[in-house]
């Protein structure tokens, strides 16, 4: 990667960096802070602003409609359960402390 590369990306960069699980693999991340994919987290911050993929959001749609309560269970149990969604949890929180209870 070369220094031009790092200005460019910095200048369009719609997020912040946080860890995220791909397969068994714990790797960085950016979650997006503005346009279509808010809160979404992506490998690059170039994604946050690209357009959308018709097909792509059609085919979620028909999916939703027909199991969108299992995937809903299942994605409950799997993040509640998996050993490296565990550790990406840790490691998203914050280290300066926050709020604390009274």
């Amino acid at each position: 990667m070369k220094l031009n590369d790092i200005i460019l990306e910095e200048e369009l960069f719609e997020g912040r960096l946080v860890w995220r699980k791909m397969g068994n693999k714990v790797k960085r991340g950016v979650r997006c802070t503005s346009g279509f994919r808010k809160g979404r987290v992506v490998s690059k911050a170039a994604q946050c602003s690209a357009p959308r993929d018709m097909k792509k959001r059609m085919t979620l749609k028909k999916t939703k409609a027909k199991m969108g309560r299992r995937m809903s269970f299942k994605s409950r149990r799997t993040k509640r359960m998996n050993p490296l969604s565990r550790r990406v949890r840790a490691l998203n929180r914050p280290t300066y402390g926050g709020r604390r209870r009274r």
